[in-house]
């Protein structure tokens, strides 16, 4: 369930997205308001929804003076703007078409499942937004025990069905990746803490593939051939933003892709299994093979 914070902004930006670039006047807004929700919308209200979607979703609301009507510049294309900010508004827009219909949809429309939901997601971008430190209770998959930690929290990430929050973990003294259904609570303070100039969380993994911090690791080429039925699908959907397509022939392809060879990406090369082949750099082939050994003699 999205929480009715998070519904309220996606429904505003929804709603003048919709409008398109004439807009809508402040009592217009505030009639499909009440229609939605039953209450009144205050001028305040409205302004705060608009600081905080600029703030969140990086989505200006202007206004044409001449008329007071509040607009979306390029409405329609606002979301192809950024992938990640397209994916958390079609995500929480879907989520919410789903609640308000679900006994329409129910053996119709069907989405997985994040583990981690949104239980303490909506916590943490307020926190996130408004720079407050969060103490928050975190268990690891290697231990059997819990840890309360106090987090400076950067960043929320999703990667793989699964939301991360990025932040500085005082105990650590170090910048760390949590996962967000790991978190057991959550406590948030009133205790600010020096926004992260220039901090940007996409620029920070741009060179992983998984959730690992580059911590001094550089990033490689990695080429690896693909079958021609294959090649289709990662045209459609790269493994990796920096993937290119290096040369085609009859029945294969070669991509490649400069990324840190964590073990994420050799998971993601051995789950494609024989439609693919790692090409370079030769440690990444390797440890392929290995891994394809290991799957191999448990069946034999």
């Amino acid at each position: 369930m999205v929480s009715e914070l998070i519904d309220k902004y996606i429904w505003l930006i929804q709603t003048l997205i919709d409008a398109g670039e004439r807009g809508l006047t402040l009592p217009e807004i505030a009639d499909r308001w009440e229609d939605r929700y039953d209450e009144y919308y205050p001028r305040r209200t409205f302004n705060n929804h608009r600081a905080a979607i600029e703030e969140i979703f990086g989505i200006e609301i202007g206004c044409n003076r001449s008329s007071n009507r509040y607009f979306i510049s390029y409405g329609s294309d606002v979301t192809d703007q950024d992938s990640s900010r397209r994916w958390l508004i079609n995500t929480f827009t879907v989520n919410n078409l789903l609640t308000l219909g679900k006994e329409r949809l129910t053996g119709r429309v069907s989405v997985e499942d994040i583990p981690s939901g949104q239980t303490y997601l909506t916590t943490l971008i307020e926190a996130a937004s408004e720079c407050r430190k969060v103490r928050m209770c975190y268990r690891k998959y290697t231990r059997e025990e819990s840890e309360w930690l106090d987090i400076h929290p950067y960043a929320l990430k999703e990667m793989q069905r699964r939301w991360y929050l990025v932040g500085w973990c005082e105990q650590r003294d170090a910048m760390r990746v949590y996962g967000l259904d790991r978190i057991a609570g959550v406590e948030l303070t009133d205790e600010k803490f020096p926004s992260p100039v220039g901090f940007d969380v996409d620029a920070l993994f741009a060179e992983s593939f998984g959730m690992y911090l580059p911590e001094g690791r550089k990033a490689v080429s990695v080429d690896f051939r693909a079958s021609e039925e294959q090649a289709r699908y990662l045209r459609d959907l790269p493994l990796h933003p920096s993937q290119r397509e290096i040369q085609s022939a009859d029945g294969y392809s070669v991509f490649r892709m400069r990324v840190i060879p964590d073990n994420a990406l050799l998971l993601e090369l051995c789950r494609l299994g024989s439609r693919i082949e790692v090409l370079a750099p030769e440690s990444l082939r390797t440890a392929v093979i290995e891994e394809h050994k290991k799957a191999l003699k448990l069946y034999e």
